[in-house]
């Protein structure tokens, strides 16, 4: 009689229990991550669906921040968020190609590095102190959105530094190899071949940043945003309202706020950081799909 010589051994049949083990166990703890998430989001929307319009949208908090919308933070919002991309990505991105593809091993790097890590971990009531002492009183800026968004800038470096310089070590060697071979400089191998196939991971860091940058009370509390301002900021110098101290005002220190205003506005919140990271992520993706490797 013949022997099927392919039939599952004990062994086999040992290694596909664990997998099947693992698997569900990485599945479970796969959802616990993600239920808290559908929790809240659930919650916002049961709470704070019925504050949403477009009057809520595009009018200015009426009746002592009560009643009304919350136009002015949403737009201040924006500014912060824009101003502190534009100061912290060109800084993050240049600070990671040096530590990548220029600096030498050595005793200064190694405490950059350890700076770099050590900055990350800062709280976001010391940058906001820091930012008050450096961009407020030292520079002058007063509280404004440039003195916010440098504050800001400044607090997700980290971020930007360390997402660049992980997707600039994920290019093969091989390719900068290559381009030396051929007579190209350090520069125009990093310009031309290093940076086109890293922007998917800067993006990544990007899309961090925006996430934590529309969210902080702290910082733009100390040096930027007000309680409220009837004018939309017309530059960087202005002072503004932001999201994130809105709602921090309207659900501890007013009284008489009808009780889906709050929910509503961190709704809001939540839907403008989804939306710019849905356009980062779509913009990745679109990146990625034009990679060669």
């Amino acid at each position: 009689m013949a022997t099927n010589i392919f039939q599952a051994t004990s062994l086999n049949r040992r290694n596909q229990r664990i997998q099947g083990l693992y698997r569900n166990l990485f599945g479970l703890m796969t959802l616990l991550l993600i239920t808290p998430v559908l929790i809240i989001l659930g919650m916002l929307i049961y709470k704070g669906g019925s504050a949403l319009s477009m009057d809520f949208l595009f009018t200015y908090p009426t009746d002592g921040m009560t009643a009304g919308g919350l136009f002015p933070a949403l737009v201040g919002t924006i500014w912060l968020v824009s101003v502190a991309l534009l100061i912290s990505v060109p800084i993050g991105v240049a600070a990671a190609i040096y530590l990548s593809e220029y600096a030498p091993d050595n005793w200064f790097t190694r405490v950059i590095n350890l700076a770099i890590i050590n900055l990350a971990g800062v709280p976001s009531i010391v940058h906001a102190l820091f930012g008050v002492g450096a961009f407020v009183i030292f520079f002058g800026f007063g509280t404004s959105i440039l003195a916010a968004s440098l504050t800001l800038a400044i607090m997700t470096l980290p971020v930007v530094i360390v997402a660049t310089r992980e997707s600039l070590q994920a290019v093969p060697f091989a390719f900068r190899e290559a381009c030396w071979n051929m007579g190209a400089t350090r520069w125009q191998t990093i310009r031309r071949v290093v940076l086109p196939n890293a922007v998917t991971g800067i993006l990544t860091g990007i899309i961090l940043e925006v996430s934590r940058t529309a969210g902080e009370t702290a910082p733009v509390m100390f040096t930027g945003a007000v309680f409220f301002t009837p004018f939309l900021p017309q530059s960087i110098f202005d002072q503004t309202m932001a999201m994130s101290l809105h709602l921090f005002v309207v659900a501890t220190q007013v009284p008489g706020v009808p009780d889906d205003l709050p929910f509503g506005v961190a709704l809001v919140l939540i839907g403008m950081v989804l939306i710019m990271n849905s356009i980062s992520i779509a913009f990745r993706m679109y990146l990625r799909g034009k990679k060669k490797w």
